[in-house]
């Protein structure tokens, strides 16, 4: 079993080339290189994410992540996957916060390929640090490091859930880049975000909340509940686990024995939802305040668990101490 590929959609070696919607109002006209001739910075389910360097000789632009459509994948993922990246485009456009990745255009590369370019909001997501952190053998990111994350991502969260009534629908380490030594830190990817009504739920009654597995709530999982801004701070939670562990939610093996035989599929699917152990030896009274919201955002009870806007103002009440 691969790793990397457990939780994607697999892809097909069949290749189609799709243009961009040329009556999308999103469209502009730009050149953009062919993946070859940019940095790749990382993937997801049916897109590559590249680095496009913008500063010709004289001048000084800075660099845009390009995503674009992963053209290996079968000609229906291709269609889905085009869908999601110009909604993704769309609103993109309309948001402008300093904790989440700005829009820049959405066109088409020189090989025809349509393709999303955004603010380049950092070289790596947070996953990318959890992992290499986890590497090198090191225990949990300081305390500090994770109230300052938790901190910017509550900012992001807060101004999709209030002031554009937007559930983001996927939040998780690798939707969240990180500049330098943490001088930014944005949330990205809202391709399969969905619209809160005045009440914080979902206002399509027919909208289906992706996410991404290990970090669903209850309430996606099983379909009980209706979806609220409340899901998204599970996930949130879960992403704050993740800096404490250096763990993927609900996998329990080390790295050197992973395989599919070290694999409890029974134990994964009924941790699902649920709130994962932290191992308490290796965290001091430094993580007092991350452990503990931690603990309120995992609730199983979406009605438990506290808003944005609430973490926010309990967060920078706890900076000002």
């Amino acid at each position: 079993m691969d790793k990397d590929n457990l939780f994607k959609s697999p892809c097909q070696q069949e290749r189609k080339k799709y243009k961009a919607d040329p009556s999308n109002e999103n469209r502009t006209s730009l050149v953009i290189p062919a993946s070859p001739f940019m940095k790749k910075l990382g993937y997801g389910t049916g897109v590559n994410v590249y680095l496009m360097k913008r500063s010709p000789t004289g001048t000084s632009n800075s660099p845009w992540a390009v995503k674009k459509i992963n053209t290996q994948c079968n000609v229906k993922q291709q269609g889905i996957y085009l869908k999601r990246l110009q909604d993704e485009a769309k609103r993109l456009k309309h948001l402008e916060h300093p904790n989440i990745v700005g829009y820049r255009a959405f066109t088409e590369a020189n090989d025809g390929t349509p393709c999303l370019a955004m603010e380049y909001g950092g070289e790596k997501s947070l996953n990318d640090l959890i992992e290499e952190r986890s590497e090198s053998g090191k225990g949990p990111f300081p305390a500090s490091t994770i109230f300052k994350v938790a901190l910017h991502v509550a900012y992001g969260l807060k101004y999709l859930h209030n002031e554009k009534k937007l559930l983001h629908g996927d939040i998780k380490s690798s939707n969240i880049v990180i500049k330098g030594n943490f001088e930014t830190i944005k949330i990205c990817d809202v391709g399969v975000s969905l619209d809160l009504d005045e009440n914080m739920q979902v206002s399509d009654p027919t909208a289906t909340y992706i996410g991404t597995e290990p970090w669903k709530p209850r309430e996606a999982l099983e379909e009980s509940d209706p979806i609220t801004d409340k899901s998204d701070i599970f996930a949130y939670g879960l992403t704050v686990w993740e800096m404490m562990t250096l763990s993927m939610p609900h996998i329990n093996f080390s790295e050197d024995s992973f395989s599919e035989d070290s694999f409890d599929e029974d134990a994964y699917y009924a941790a699902l939802g649920t709130r994962p152990a932290l191992n308490m030896e290796e965290l001091d009274n430094s993580y007092k305040e991350v452990i503990e919201l931690f603990l309120v955002c995992t609730n199983e009870d979406p009605q438990k668990r506290p808003s944005a806007a609430q973490i926010v103002a309990e967060l920078e009440a706890i900076k000002k101490e």
